[in-house]
């Protein structure tokens, strides 16, 4: 299902910096109707009002607390795309004293907040007539880096929840499961691959491109690329493929 971004009503989690303050900038820039900045600290959005007016609706949300994501969906009910941006990373190896304490960290944000986002919003956009649910996840979702064990397993999970939304969300919600490489973030120089990063833009204009060619995944960057080439033929066969 083809969706364009151009006088939608969006709302981005985790707006305030890296990819999701580029999602932001591509909605407006693409014609967005309003967008709604989702972040813990309403005051952290004031950076995006002032740049780009009144489309920007500061909102809070905390990923770890499912009474603000309840919240949210009350006063984000017009909304007709929803990206789950906001997620974390921690660096824990198998064998790693803090595993236990990373892993359950990156779980409560990235998995169990993907979970209520869906569950929160899902009614609201069929209640809207429809729409698209965009989920960040990685290309560690398809690929254990050792040194972050702990968020490639929980962007594992997430991605295979979104594979469970794609097939039970109404037709027409559009889910979109996004995986990119190293992007030019502050996880990414947390994460010690800032020099191999990419411009967030490659992440927030593929996204407004894959919402309108319909697409289930999009593989932004260059690394992510070398991803999707090794593994287009797995997803076409068993991720993608019709149920008969």
């Amino acid at each position: 299902m083809s969706i364009k971004i151009k006088d939608k009503v969006t709302l981005v989690t985790g707006a305030n910096r890296g990819i999701g303050s580029a999602i932001v900038e591509s909605f407006v820039k693409h014609g967005a109707k309003k967008v709604y900045a989702a972040v813990r600290d309403v005051q952290k959005a004031t950076a995006l009002v002032e740049k780009f007016g009144s489309v920007i609706v500061p909102v809070s949300v905390d990923l770890s607390k499912p009474e603000t994501i309840k919240e949210l969906a009350k006063i984000a009910n017009d909304v007709d795309i929803v990206v789950n941006n906001a997620g974390v990373l921690e660096s824990a190896e198998p064998l790693s004293e803090n595993v236990e304490t990373a892993f359950n960290y990156e779980l409560t944000i990235n998995v169990f907040g993907l979970l209520r986002m869906a569950n929160a919003f899902i009614p609201v956009l069929e209640k809207n007539g429809g729409g698209a649910f965009v989920q960040l996840n990685s290309v560690a979702s398809i690929k254990n880096f050792t040194p972050f064990t702990t968020y490639s397993a929980s962007k594992a999970a997430a991605y295979s929840i979104t594979q469970g939304l794609r097939d039970t969300t109404p037709k027409n919600i559009s889910i979109l499961s996004v995986h990119p490489g190293p992007i030019l973030t502050d996880m990414a120089k947390d994460a010690g691959m800032e020099e191999m990063g990419s411009p967030v833009e490659s992440v927030s204009e593929g996204i407004v491109t894959t919402l309108q060619a319909g697409n289930f995944h999009l593989f932004p960057d260059a690394m992510a690329k070398d991803f999707e080439a090794a593994y287009k033929s797995y997803s076409d066969s068993f991720i993608e493929a019709e149920e008969e």
